[in-house]
């Protein structure tokens, strides 16, 4: 099996080396690309990009920001691997956690795995942050009758071709809940693995806000009102 880590990159100069040095010092238990989408960075990142050299890393550029879902969808269509886990470059999330992502599906338990995140004091930039989250979670769990644990955790790890078919289109924050909200319309329950995380504050560059979360909700209720894809 061959993963393609999908890795949106917007204005992370500061960051993106250490990211990309991360991604790919992780002992992958199967063969791995990293497909790098710069949206429309106005900083430094291109040239940071630019100076790395590494056979598994391809770098496609956006001229102008569409957001995260618009740089997803780019770094989907170019993917070559029969699987995808998406990694955002602002080093909350650690690369060591991805093959405990690939274990369920390896060992043939799971074809959709999520990290699940546990929040603390150390890992949450905000209490508000926290609720939002745990809200807009409730409300997908509440309106798909499911249990799941973090909706918008940046780890989704899934076939390529499956992310292809739910034919997402939200160009910002709101693939996430699309994403779930799809799947889980098609009655498609993610198994979940814990992860480490560590939430950076706003004037670290944090770019999520609450009205992301309102999006969201939107988005939950538009996809629990429409009709289950039937089997082709």
């Amino acid at each position: 099996m061959k993963l393609s880590i999908l890795m949106p990159v917007y204005n992370e100069e500061e960051r993106i080396g250490d990211a990309l040095k991360q991604a790919l010092a992780v002992e992958y238990p199967c063969e791995i690309e990293l497909v790098v989408v710069d949206d429309g960075s106005r900083d430094g990142t291109g040239e940071v990009l630019g100076r790395a050299d590494d056979a598994r890393l391809r770098v496609i550029t956006h001229q102008r920001n569409a957001g995260k879902g618009a740089a997803i969808r780019t770094a989907v269509a170019a993917a070559e691997g029969e699987y995808m886990v998406i990694l955002d470059a602002d080093l909350e999330y650690d690369p060591q956690d991805i093959p405990k992502l690939l274990a369920p599906v390896l060992d043939g338990r799971a074809t959709v795995v999520y990290g699940n995140r546990t929040f603390g004091s150390h890992s949450a930039y905000s209490f508000w942050y926290v609720m939002g989250n745990r809200g807009v979670t409730m409300a997908a769990n509440v309106l798909f009758n499911s249990y799941i644990g973090d909706l918008e955790t940046c780890f989704k790890l899934m076939p390529v071709a499956l992310y292809r078919s739910l034919d997402i289109r939200s160009r910002g924050f709101g693939m996430e809940a699309e994403v779930t909200g799809k799947l889980l319309r098609r009655r498609i329950r993610p198994y979940e693995v814990p992860i480490s995380y560590r939430a950076r504050g706003r004037e670290e560059g944090k770019k999520i806000t609450w009205r992301d979360g309102v999006e969201a909700l939107w988005i939950l209720g538009r996809e629990r009102t429409r009709r289950r894809p039937t089997a082709a």
